[in-house]
């Protein structure tokens, strides 16, 4: 077994999220194909609010890794080259192939390769490709994490880092709606202020944290469903294009997606633990190249619909071939990303 990876909780949380990631944009693709109203219809929109918690998912995971490593040893010139050439290069690699991607499946038109302003405006907020805005929050939070560390050295309580991060989250909604005007929030890191605190909370009592969840989970799991219920309806309702509480969403939105990240790491704790070999091994192989899926699987999806349209079939053939959508945008880039893996290519598509 000398050749096995060793795989860890944290890669069991990015299988966990990453498979979200790829059920929710599938999803998506769905909902375009089946008629509005219908029960698939409902059910398709309600699944999809639900898996809508990938981006605070792993901005959470991204500050609870990076404050423990910080804490261990900062050293700001290595620090920085490390975020630029695997979060920077990526984001810009990524961002370009996408703008040549759209041109040339018709999606835009060429002149957008030719307009500074619009490679300004996609490479400022996040839009060469609808999910690339995370790898622009995360460059952002890069930035901003070192200056956290005197919070980290004080080794909050968990608990009282939600109670905290929640009130800093309302000020940062209050600062963008009186003040900011920003145009497109979630593509800064002043709508995910609650994962961080939490993730820097959290990380900064790494050791501490299956020992916290064992003990606390009982009085975490009941906030967690009460967080759901209370963001679920408007969810559903702003995806009908109903009118909704934008603060009552923003907020109900914020508690749910933050309390399920740090649930989803107490599952991979478990998971990790004593969950079924084949789950926990599959899950932290696909963890290992979580990055990787990220990357491809729109591009995946987007061909398979142009080449293996879904339009016609009867809801249970929808269903299905959804479910294959899916299977081919998680395992084909999984596979590519692990034989790449540790080669001068990975690191130049991908930076690692």
């Amino acid at each position: 077994m000398s050749g096995a990876p060793r795989l860890s909780a944290i890669d069991v949380f990015r299988g966990l999220t990453i498979l979200e990631v790829v059920a929710h944009h599938t999803t998506g693709v769905a909902l375009r194909y089946v008629t509005g109203g219908s029960l698939l219809h409902e059910v398709l929109i309600y699944i999809n609010r639900i898996l809508h918690f990938a981006v605070p998912a792993f901005v959470f995971l991204s500050c609870v890794v990076l404050t423990n490593s910080l804490l261990k040893k900062f050293t700001p010139g290595r620090y920085y080259w490390r975020r630029l050439t695997r979060g920077g290069w990526p984001y810009l690699l990524w961002s370009g192939l996408y703008m040549l991607w759209y041109v040339w499946t018709g999606q835009r038109p060429p002149e957008t390769l030719t307009s500074p302003e619009r490679w300004w405006f996609y490479l400022a907020n996040g839009k060469a490709s609808y999910h690339l805005y995370f790898l622009l929050v995360a460059l952002q939070v890069y930035l901003i994490l070192p200056l956290l560390l005197p919070l980290a050295r004080r080794r909050p309580y968990i608990t009282l880092a939600l109670l905290g991060g929640a009130a800093l989250q309302f000020g940062a909604y209050l600062l963008n709606r009186e003040v900011l005007h920003l145009t497109f929030p979630a593509s800064t890191a002043l709508w995910y202020v609650l994962p961080i605190v939490l993730g820097v909370a959290v990380g900064a009592r790494f050791a501490d944290f299956p020992e916290w969840w064992r003990t606390r989970r009982r009085k975490f799991l009941p906030l967690l469903a009460v967080s759901f219920v209370a963001y679920l309806p408007p969810a559903v309702a702003a995806m009908k294009g109903e009118p909704v509480n934008t603060l009552n969403y923003n907020l109900s939105s914020w508690l749910f997606t933050s309390l399920m990240a740090v649930a989803l790491l107490g599952l991979a704790y478990r998971l990790h633990r004593s969950g079924p070999k084949f789950l926990r091994t599959g899950l932290g192989l696909l963890g290992t190249v979580s990055l990787q899926i990220y990357l491809l699987h729109p591009a995946l999806l987007q061909a398979l619909e142009r080449w293996w349209s879904p339009s016609g079939g009867s809801p249970a053939q929808l269903v299905g071939q959804m479910l294959c959508y899916g299977v081919i945008a998680t395992l084909l880039p999984a596979v590519v990303g692990r034989l790449l893996l540790r080669t001068p290519l990975s690191v130049a598509l991908f930076g690692r």
